[in-house]
C-alpha cells in the first residue's frame, strides 16, 4: 500500500500513521491538474473560443480534431478536463479500497460526483450557446472541487494524523489547559475561514463579470484620463465590474490579516501563511495587468478585448488562493481540535 502503515478496517488511524505516500501525492497531483485545468478553461474565455467546437461530446463528430485556431483552445480543454475525469475516478476507487475512515471515502465519491456534473455542466454550455448561469455555476464548481480535492490530500498527510487530541490525559494536562494551548488555533480558523469565504464570494463575482462580458465595462485603473472613478455611462455591467473590483479590497483585508493570525498564532504555520499574502497580492497585481493589458479584438480592431494569458492567470490564481486559504482553515482546525479520525 505504498509505504502505509496497516489500519483495521472502521477502526480509528494509530498515532503517526500514514494513510498511504502513493495516494497523498497523487491526490496533491490532481490539485495541480484541476489548477491548471481551470486555466485552460480561462483561456477558452479569454479567446472568445467557447463555441469554436459547436457540438459536444465529440467535436465536430470527432474524438479529435484538427487542433487548429481556438479548436487547440476548446479541444485542449476538453481533453484536460477528461484527464482529471479520470484521475478522479482512480483516486476514488483507490480512497473506497484501502482507506479505514468512512468519510474520507464519502469525500472522494464526493469528488467523483462534483468532477461529473462539472463534465455535465460543460456540455450544458455548448448545447445551450453559453448561457451566463450555467457558465457561472461551471466556473464555481470548478473552485469547489479542487478545495475538496485538497482536502482529501491534506487528510492523508502525517500532519492530519499527528494532530494532537483536544482533550490531553489528565495526567499530563488538564482540560483547561489544553483548551488555552489551543484557543490561538482556533482563533486563527476563524480569521482564515472568513478570508476563504471572502475570496468565494469575489470568484463568484469574477464569474459573473466575466459570463456577462463585464470585464473591460471599466477599461482604466485606477482612474480615468480625465481623472474619473467610473465611465461617463453606467450600466449593469459597470456595476457587476466595480463590485468584483472594490470587493478585491475586502479580500485583501481578510486575506492579510489571516496571514498575521497565522504567523502570530500558529507558528508552524508561518510559511503557509507567507506564501498566502504573497499569492494574495500577487492576485492584486494580475488584476491590474488585466486591465492595462487590454487590447481590441483583432478581427474588427474596435470591440474591447482582454489579454489572454494576464487573465487566464488571474482566473487561476483566484482559485489557488481559494485553495491555500481553504487548507489554512483545515490545518488551524487540526491544530486546535485534533482528533484521531
Amino acid at each position: 500500500m505504498n509505504g502505509a502503515t496497516a489500519i483495521a478496517p472502521g477502526g480509528p488511524a494509530p498515532p503517526g500513521a500514514v494513510v498511504s505516500k502513493g495516494r497523498r501525492r497523487f491526490s496533491a497531483g490532481l490539485v495541480f491538474a484541476t489548477l491548471f485545468l481551470i486555466f485552460a478553461g480561462a483561456e477558452v474565455k479569454s479567446r472568445q473560443a467557447g463555441l469554436s467546437v459547436p457540438d459536444w461530446p465529440l467535436s465536430y463528430g470527432m474524438w479529435w480534431p484538427p487542433m487548429v485556431g481556438n479548436v487547440f483552445y476548446e479541444h485542449g480543454h476538453r481533453t484536460i478536463a477528461a484527464i482529471v475525469g479520470l484521475l478522479t475516478t482512480i483516486l476514488a476507487l483507490w480512497t473506497a479500497r484501502v482507506e479505514a475512515r468512512p468519510w474520507v471515502r464519502k469525500l472522494a465519491w464526493f469528488a467523483l460526483g462534483a468532477v461529473i456534473l462539472q463534465g455535465l455542466l460543460g456540455g450544458l454550455t455548448v448545447k445551450l450557446l453559453l448561457p451566463p448561469a450555467v457558465s457561472v455555476g461551471h466556473a464555481l464548481l470548478a473552485q469547489t472541487f479542487v478545495c475538496i480535492v485538497a482536502w482529501l490530500a491534506y487528510a492523508g498527510s502525517r500532519e492530519w494524523r499527528d494532530a494532537t487530541p483536544r482533550l490531553a490525559p489528565a495526567a499530563t494536562k488538564t482540560a483547561t489547559a489544553v483548551e488555552r494551548d489551543h484557543a490561538p488555533a482556533r482563533a486563527a480558523m476563524r480569521a482564515t475561514v472568513w478570508a476563504a469565504g471572502a475570496v468565494y464570494v469575489q470568484l463568484l463575482l469574477g464569474a459573473l463579470m466575466r459570463h456577462t462580458e463585464s470585464g473591460l465595462a471599466v477599461p482604466f485603473f485606477p482612474l480615468s484620463e480625465s481623472g474619473s472613478l467610473l465611465p461617463d455611462h453606467i450600466d449593469h455591467h459597470v456595476v457587476l465590474h466595480m463590485l468584483h473590483r472594490g470587493f478585491a479590497f475586502v479580500v485583501l483585508a481578510f486575506v492579510l490579516t489571516a496571514a498575521v493570525r497565522l504567523i502570530r498564532s500558529v507558528p508552524k504555520l508561518r510559511l503557509h501563511a507567507t506564501v498566502l499574502a504573497l499569492v494574495v497580492l500577487g492576485q492584486v497585481a494580475l488584476g491590474v495587468t488585466v486591465i492595462w493589458t487590454a487590447g481590441v479584438h483583432p478581427s474588427d480592431g474596435t470591440t474591447p478585448m482582454v489579454s489572454p494569458v494576464p487573465t487566464s492567470l488571474h482566473v487561476m490564481t483566484g482559485a489557488l488562493l481559494l485553495v491555500l486559504a481553504w487548507l489554512a482553515a483545515l490545518r488551524c482546525w487540526r491544530a486546535g481540535n485534533g482528533a484521531s479520525s
